[in-house]
């Protein structure tokens, strides 16, 4: 099972502000962690949406708005794209990552549908199709190293 693991922005993300050199190493000891035991497949943190652009398509046009945005409750600050067994695995290894200082440290955990998932509404051929894709952007994904 993929799940991406959602980091919630805060406002010390919003700002631009940086963590520590503590937490940086701490962070870095888990994703070592993750990446040991076949679980961290990418991750990474996101800029502040100051840096940032929405795009709404409808009807054939688009309407860009740039950041900042408001709500910083809704706002992703970074993410991890995890491989586990189970939701309750993902739980478990969210709960081990390390946090700073009393701030708080929202994460949202949502499982990938997977090309087998459509088998309803899907041809054959399209879900094996989409398995290809898969399969050669796996092929062109740099390894991990521990």
């Amino acid at each position: 099972m993929r799940v991406m693991v959602i980091v919630k922005a805060n406002q010390d993300s919003e700002a631009g502000a940086l963590p520590t050199p503590e937490y940086i190493e701490a962070m870095g000891a888990f994703n070592n962690e993750l990446i040991a035991a076949g679980v961290m497949l990418d991750g990474g943190g996101l800029q502040p949406s100051a840096k940032g652009a929405r795009v709404r398509l409808q009807n054939r046009k688009a309407m860009v708005t740039d950041g900042p945005f408001a709500e910083t409750k809704e706002l992703i600050g970074g993410y991890w794209i995890w491989q586990v067994k189970s939701l309750q695995d993902a739980i478990d290894w969210a709960k081990k990552a390390p946090t700073e200082g009393d701030r708080p440290f929202d994460l949202e955990i949502r499982p990938y549908y997977e090309p087998e998932d459509f088998a309803e509404v899907a041809t054959p051929e399209l879900i094996a199709e989409e398995q290809e894709w898969r399969e050669r952007q796996a092929r062109k994904a740099p390894k991990a190293t521990a």
